[in-house]
């Protein structure tokens, strides 16, 4: 855990600015309800608290900030418009309150992000510029058209205005669960964690602030701790894969911030995938972080009160599909298993038998004669299967086992 860091100068945001924020957008977006989880509690340890930001029109806590700084605009940049770059929330949350207010909105995406967001950001009222093949491209980009058009560019994260907004979240968070003693806040960026820490620290009461990062993206990690780990690879947490955190966030990170984990990808699924079960609420990768922390680091949060942000629920179906079986096959609810068989009558059905007396639902078959180590008389058969839990599964193994069959689970990474 590092020390904070006293600032070298006053930090940029207040809790007045954040208080201030919340009146501003008042109305305007939703007061996401902060809930007890007794389940999560019990599995845990700790008190949980959710607050779902993921039921905002967009799905997810960006419109916060974004909002607060469309309403600071004056006339003239109103009427000229703004422009950012973001192929995900922020692009959004900027889309559908520019649109509502009137105000023209350009925003800059690379040119690989999934149409699926790129319409729904035109569906806002957006014009969408497709630029380069990565966002470092794309933020340059939308940097250059600022000056050529004299549009406002709306950071996603580092900006004041930004991070008041942001900070909203902590304020309705504070009010609905005043015993929360412990903030676990996701970090991209940094501009949520920052609004929720100036808000945390002007509590009655101490509370810690903890910041959860992908494994593959320690970005912020780093600048907090004085770390050099890598950033990069397929992150189920887009949402906080960021390179390099801003400059303003990672001041009020330094100073206000107590600790920041690292979180696997493996328990970034298992908590979406809890939530969808526990919850019945979807979250996104990045939403799901937080969970993911307390679920990697039980014996930290422990007998504590602690308040977890769901920011985002904006996951593509077909991915959230993927994560849910993959959940099912680590719990040994779905198993593929690799049962070498002699290539004659019969023998199928002899497999068969051994399932149907175990209770075990055969979902699918793979036969594999050619492309095999095995002798030209043996054949692998794949066999996807569903059974009650791992223990109903043990039981099937051990039958074919003990009926001479050589059978192997397919493992997940």
């Amino acid at each position: 855990m590092a020390t904070r860091r006293a600032p070298s100068a006053p930090l940029p945001v207040t809790y007045a600015d954040v208080e201030a924020a919340a009146m501003r957008i008042a109305g305007s977006v939703v007061r996401t309800p902060t809930l007890h989880s007794k389940t999560l509690s019990d599995m845990t340890g700790a008190d949980v608290w959710i607050k779902f930001e993921n039921l905002q029109f967009t799905a997810a806590y960006k419109e916060r900030g974004a909002l607060n700084t469309l309403l600071q605009l004056d006339d003239a940049a109103r009427a000229k418009g703004v422009i950012a770059a973001s192929a995900g929330n922020h692009a959004q949350g900027l889309a559908y309150h520019g649109n509502r207010l009137g105000i023209p909105v350009t925003i800059v995406m690379p040119r690989l992000t999934p149409t699926v967001k790129v319409m729904q950001t035109e569906g806002h009222g957006a014009t969408v510029i497709l630029h380069g093949e990565t966002y470092d491209a794309a933020y340059a980009h939308a940097r250059t058209l600022e000056a050529e058009r004299d549009l406002t560019f709306v950071h996603p994260f580092d900006d004041p205005r930004i991070i008041a907004g942001q900070g909203t979240v902590a304020l309705e968070m504070l009010a609905d669960a005043p015993a929360i003693d412990t903030l676990v806040v996701p970090i991209g960026g940094g501009g949520l964690i920052s609004g929720v820490s100036t808000v945390a620290r002007a509590a009655d009461h101490p509370i810690e602030i903890v910041g959860v990062q992908a494994e593959l993206y320690p970005s912020m990690y780093n600048s907090f701790t004085g770390n050099h780990l890598p950033c990069g690879g397929d992150t189920l947490a887009e949402g906080i894969a960021v390179k390099q955190p801003g400059t303003i966030t990672a001041d009020v990170v330094a100073a206000l911030v107590d600790d920041i984990v690292l979180v696997s990808e493996r328990r970034l699924e298992e908590s979406v995938s809890l939530l969808l079960q526990i919850e019945k609420t979807v979250a996104e990768g990045a939403g799901a972080a937080g969970l993911a922390a307390l679920m990697e680091y039980p014996d930290r949060f422990r007998g504590r009160t602690v308040g977890i942000v769901i920011c985002g629920g904006n996951i593509d179906t077909r991915l959230l599909a993927n994560v849910l079986l993959r959940d099912l096959a680590r719990s040994g609810r779905l198993a593929r298993l690799r049962i070498r068989l002699q290539d004659r009558p019969g023998a199928l059905f002899q497999v068969a038998r051994i399932f149907n007396d175990t209770a075990v639902n055969i979902l699918e078959l793979s036969h594999q004669r050619i492309f095999t180590n095995l002798p030209a008389k043996g054949l692998s058969l794949d066999v996807e299967c569903e059974t009650r839990d791992k223990a109903h599964l043990d039981r099937l193994l051990t039958a074919l086992r003990a009926d001479n069959y050589e059978v192997s689970l397919v493992e997940l990474a």
